[in-house]
């Protein structure tokens, strides 16, 4: 076929489909360079899009399993804080009932004491009514029951016990304002009032440390997760801005140069016929 037809331009042809592809893979430059993905739709690469997808429906279940978990984490901690007062306060109500099984005190001294251990017990008590967050309060539970909170992205829960403190701490010290030498010095033995209540809140508070302790080994691990499936979605999706902003400049300069060679090539044919009317 003649390079110079009147018919048919070849040169013109050929520059028009070589600048469609320049401009198609300059579109698709520019669009990863905007989103900062390689693979920011099914168009780009459907099957690692899929697999994009299911990461992120997993990364968002474990994020929402951490927002569980840190709920749960402030109601351990509001929890272990009014343990702490408790049993601060049982050792100074301690201390107070050991004078109060003197019998040498006078009359006006022991309606002291017990006047003073009124406002010990009543410090407990309030406590552990005062131990909510979200308005749930597991201190103040007279059925003991299970707590259960998911703890990552399958749906596993994590279960621990609520715990009855005024039965089993409040109500064994809160006749401690009428007790008499004799009913304060059998408080004081391991098997007495305080004594009980010493122990059944020295143990929650170990049982609930515990509890708490597993809530912040699984927040770190579902974080470390999070960081592993985020690194893995990155390397499957993410575009390399580096190169594609060299790329980029590289089909910009192919678009004018492929521009250019359009305009020569519909240039000849003008010239053929001016070559006639001369």
């Amino acid at each position: 076929m003649p390079l110079n037809s009147v018919n048919t331009n070849t040169g013109a042809m050929v520059a028009l489909q070589s600048l469609n592809r320049t401009s198609d893979e300059l579109a698709a430059t520019q669009k990863r360079i905007s989103t900062g993905y390689r693979v920011s739709d099914a168009r780009d690469d459907g099957a690692a899009y899929a697999v994009a997808e299911r990461i992120r429906g997993d990364m968002a279940a474990t994020t929402s399993a951490n927002q569980q978990l840190g709920g749960v984490k402030g109601l351990l901690d509001v929890t272990q804080a009014a343990l702490d007062k408790v049993s601060t306060t049982l050792q100074t109500l301690k201390t107070l009932v050991v004078k109060l099984a003197d019998g040498t005190l006078t009359d006006d001294q022991r309606t002291q004491y017990q006047a003073t251990a009124k406002e010990l017990t009543n410090n407990i008590q309030a406590f552990i009514k005062d131990a909510s967050y979200n308005g749930l309060n597991i201190l103040d539970d007279a059925n003991a029951t299970a707590i259960k909170v998911v703890s990552n992205d399958s749906g596993t829960l994590y279960s621990f016990n609520s715990f009855s403190a005024l039965a089993q701490v409040y109500s064994a010290v809160s006749g401690a304002n009428s007790w008499s030498a004799g009913a304060a010095k059998a408080a004081l033995t391991s098997g007495g009032a305080v004594g009980k209540a010493i122990t059944n809140t020295l143990t929650q508070l170990n049982n609930f440390g515990s509890y708490s302790n597993y809530i912040d080994s699984q927040i770190s691990y579902n974080k470390a997760i999070l960081d592993a499936q985020e690194s893995g979605l990155g390397a499957l999706v993410d575009a390399d801005m580096a190169k594609e902003s060299a790329r980029l400049q590289a089909l910009q300069i192919r678009q004018q140069l492929g521009t250019q060679a359009l305009g020569i090539a519909n240039g000849a044919p003008q010239s053929l016929l001016s070559l006639f009317k001369g």
